[in-house]
């Protein structure tokens, strides 16, 4: 049995540490939320899979040998005509980020419903998805959905993260997207204050757990950026801040929310209490930004339990 599932795309990432219109040479990775996810679950021992389609341009064997060497099981990563999506990426002065993307009408936007297996996902023990995978096209949106409702039927808990993204699509869009598979969320991820604002019209992060619960979610871990996370138990009626971990200097942000939840259902799955799996999640998230990368900079296993001991110790 897998633990996780993630469905969504994966790009290719073009990265300089100069503007992008001065660099002479860029660096290849990859990253992608869905992705990242279970990257940052994978690297903490739990058992993942990605849901996905990838391109047959010269890029797709380094995708699927870089996610087999994770040990991501690529066995529903289906190969078909087309590209995958590149993006550019460089770390200007003082943090900032610029960004390009290449992505419409790649591979993984060409998804459809009849993509999925439903053994597979009634196999595992957490399905993941996100709002980027809807936005990314109508056929990914519905497979999306059809994942959410395949999982739902089997008793698989499923995870959302909105992780909103404005250029993608409209606002009106995204809520409507969020409405349609909120019935079969167990687990909400939500990120604010601003997505919170965007989404829910709140402002108080309390407030937007209650709405969650209000709308059949059970779990919430709401990410309130250096404010830490709000975790939401509906089934016991409480609401508590796990703040962030301190002391540690940022040198690249991409990515850390997805560490976030990556290991905080990494943490779930290991029988770990919500606040403490959030905690553990904080802990993961705060080690990622040390380095350059949304995949590269996950911190190992090791290092996070041994920080997140240190911490507990004194909570």
């Amino acid at each position: 049995m897998l633990d996780i599932i993630s469905i969504g795309e994966c790009m290719i990432e073009l990265y300089a540490d100069q503007p992008l219109a001065e660099a002479p040479y860029f660096q290849k990775a990859f990253a992608g939320d869905a992705l990242n996810n279970i990257a940052a679950a994978q690297r903490m021992g739990s058992r993942t899979g990605f849901i996905t389609r990838v391109g047959d341009d010269p890029f797709a064997p380094y995708l699927l040998k870089s996610w087999q060497a994770m040990g991501i099981d690529t066995s529903h990563c289906r190969v078909v005509p087309g590209f995958n999506g590149i993006y550019f990426i460089s770390l200007l002065p003082g943090g900032e980020r610029e960004f390009i993307y290449y992505r419409r009408g790649s591979a993984p936007s060409t998804m459809e419903p009849s993509d999925l297996d439903e053994a597979y996902i009634a196999g595992a023990r957490i399905l993941l998805t996100t709002g980027i995978t809807q936005a990314i096209s109508p056929s990914a949106r519905a497979t999306a959905l059809r994942a959410a409702q395949i999982a739902h039927t089997h008793g698989v808990w499923v995870a959302y993260d909105p992780n909103v993204r404005l250029k993608l699509w409209s606002l009106s869009e995204a809520r409507e997207a969020l409405a349609e598979i909120l019935p079969y969320v167990n687990i909400a991820l939500p990120g604010g204050p601003e997505e919170g604002r965007m989404l829910f019209g709140l402002e108080d992060p309390q407030a937007i757990v209650v709405s969650l619960w209000e709308a059949g979610v059970e779990l919430v871990a709401l990410k309130w950026g250096m404010a830490g996370c709000w975790v939401g138990i509906r089934a016991e009626g409480s609401i508590t801040c796990v703040p962030p971990l301190s002391g540690i200097e940022a040198r690249d942000t991409t990515g850390a929310g997805d560490a976030f939840n990556g290991v905080f259902l990494h943490g779930l799955c290991s029988g770990m209490a919500p606040v403490e799996a959030a905690r553990l999640g904080m802990i993961a998230a705060a080690l990622k930004v040390r380095g350059r990368g949304a995949v590269a900079s996950l911190p190992s296993r090791e290092e996070v339990y041994r920080i997140y001991q240190e911490v507990s110790a004194h909570v």
